[in-house]
């Protein structure tokens, strides 16, 4: 699983890769964070607003600290 993060640097960007490491770790699913703070790769992917999360390609949530919960929500949307 890929979680990637972008966002500026700033706190709530950065709580947001720490609950997805979180989770990853609590779930034991292998998987990576990523962290981008560029903004012209926030642009190409149609990112308004920060932090932004997406898994595996998919735009999970914008704008908001990202929680555990919204990466459980995802996995059983997906059916994991």
């Amino acid at each position: 699983m890929l979680i990637e993060v972008f966002g500026p640097g700033c706190p709530k960007c950065n709580q947001s890769a720490d609950a997805a490491r979180a989770f990853l770790a609590a779930k034991g699913i292998a998987g990576e964070v990523v962290k981008f703070t560029n903004l012209d790769t926030m642009v190409a992917r149609g990112i308004l607003r920060t932090p932004a999360v997406f898994v595996d390609g998919e735009k999970v949530l914008e704008g908001r600290v990202l929680r555990e919960k919204d990466l459980e929500a995802w996995l059983a949307k997906k059916g994991g």
